[in-house]
């Protein structure tokens, strides 16, 4: 008989981890719930008597040509925008890793682990599928990518939220998801490279980091110089967002001697909702407009480079989170928190199969060239992405008052002095306030009591 074990998963968080977690996915569902809208309305314009103007939009190229930086509306979303979207994931991948959910391996394996075969097994499915159909192998990266704006965006729309533990899960999912999708774009998608403009973006990326060392202040230093790093990277022939993702990984997120925040927490706060509110946004609006007609919808499941994406996204998603995570949690006898289940994990899991922002960029750079196949893989990942959404959400609802309870028992402050009481249990001044509230409470219902004896005494006197 194996030894017991007290190592939890989905285990309560850290008091500080949990408030990190509520600031940070409050902004990303307001964010989410605008790229939802930002998609709706690309999807509307693009099929709509009005579709022209879209493409031209989408094809409008501004910028210095000298620089190499004339480039279409939707190139410059993609290369530029969502260079900042990569900027925050530097921020939190570095965060997790010196003060989060990845600092302890043993507690990072299960996330780590659920993430890699989450990543895995749609490719894997991806690859079957375009195997037996002689598809492309070209898009095997597209569904491999998990979308936490987009599935918080879902859960707000369903009016369900998830417990903090659940809500951890999910958004160490995604970080783990970013660096890995990042590893991809940096080996996969790479074209001719200029080692004279790789090495100024080095060199800048040096500068960068010694500024950072020397605590130097002051965002008009910064701006530019990652506006020159960035020119640099994009001229190298290197995906430009790998920029993003370098000077969001030099930044310091550990807290010294009188900081309340690090400065790495400081700038994702403020930079966090330009992101989400209006580079993610604004990449969907001109990358998600495709052609949605019932041929077009229908060809999605008839192709097997199309099918691959959906099947990824809804299937091998779903399969590779839950079956990595059972496999880790049983050879590392981590016990389920018991307040939760399998099923709860597998409806994370399948809420996982929302791969729409990073899909559609890898999507762009897989079929680079061919408009048709693009514009196919895209409408391939908005309808996996949708069938991933509403089966999760299905699962979800039929656990949503569990959650509600969970959630109330999360967020209880009887003694109201702003922490949730399921984190003083074992203080002993914790237990004195509220017998002092409960003693209060007894001596007001004990008045209430007389006053309601004397009021009936009263109404039987004779008159």
């Amino acid at each position: 008989m194996s030894a017991p074990t007290d190592r939890k998963f989905l285990g309560r968080l850290s008091l500080p981890e949990r408030r990190y977690l509520t600031d940070a996915l409050r902004t990303e569902t307001v964010g989410g719930v605008l790229l939802l809208l930002a998609a709706v309305a690309a999807l509307v314009w693009a099929n709509s008597p009005a579709a022209d103007s879209y493409k031209s939009v989408q094809d409008f190229h501004i910028g210095p040509a000298a620089l190499g930086l004339d480039l279409s509306i939707q190139h410059w979303a993609a290369d530029g925008l969502l260079a900042i979207f990569f900027f925050v994931a530097g921020i939190e991948l570095k965060r997790e890793l010196v003060a989060g959910e990845l600092r302890d391996p043993k507690a990072a394996a299960l996330p780590v682990i659920a993430a890699i075969c989450g990543m895995a097994a749609p490719a894997l499915v991806y690859a079957l599928v375009n195997t037996l159909g002689n598809g492309s192998m070209d898009g095997w990266a597209v569904p491999t990518a998990t979308d936490i704006a987009f599935a918080l965006a879902v859960l707000a729309v369903i009016g369900t939220s998830l417990p903090s533990a659940l809500r951890a899960f999910l958004l160490t999912l995604a970080v783990v998801d970013d660096l890995f999708a990042i590893l991809i774009i940096a080996i996969f998608f790479t074209s001719d490279l200029n080692f004279a403009a790789l090495g100024g973006a080095f060199a800048g990326l040096v500068v960068f980091w010694l500024l950072l060392r020397k605590d130097v202040r002051g965002w008009y230093v910064y701006v530019p110089l990652a506006l020159v790093i960035w020119a640099l990277m994009y001229n190298s022939g290197v995906h430009a967002t790998i920029a993003g993702v370098a000077m969001g990984l030099m930044l310091r997120c550990t807290t010294r001697e009188g900081e309340k925040h690090s400065p790495g927490e400081h700038i994702e706060h403020l930079v966090r909702p330009l992101s989400a509110g209006l580079a993610v946004p604004l990449f969907a609006l001109f990358s998600a407009g495709v052609s949605v007609s019932g041929g077009a919808i229908g060809d999605v499941f008839t192709q097997p480079v199309t099918l691959g994406v959906v099947l990824g996204l809804v299937v091998g998603k779903a399969i590779g989170i839950f079956g990595g995570t059972w496999l880790a949690a049983r050879f590392t006898r981590a016990e389920l928190n018991p307040d939760l289940t399998w099923p709860d994990v597998f409806a994370v899991a399948s809420l996982a199969g929302i791969g729409f922002t990073v899909s559609l960029l890898i999507g762009e750079l897989a079929f680079a060239g061919d408009d048709t196949l693009t514009d196919e893989v895209k409408a391939a990942v908005l309808i996996g992405s949708l069938i991933a959404a509403v089966f999760a959400s299905v699962l979800l609802k039929l656990r949503v008052r569990k959650y509600r309870a969970l959630i109330a028992d999360e967020e209880r402050d009887d003694d109201e002095d702003g922490i949730p009481d399921i984190y003083e249990e074992g203080d002993p001044a914790y237990h004195v306030r509220m017998a002092e509230i409960y003693e209060k409470k007894a001596a007001e219902h004990r008045e209430l009591a007389q006053a309601a004896g004397a009021s009936r005494d009263d109404a039987d006197r004779p008159a």
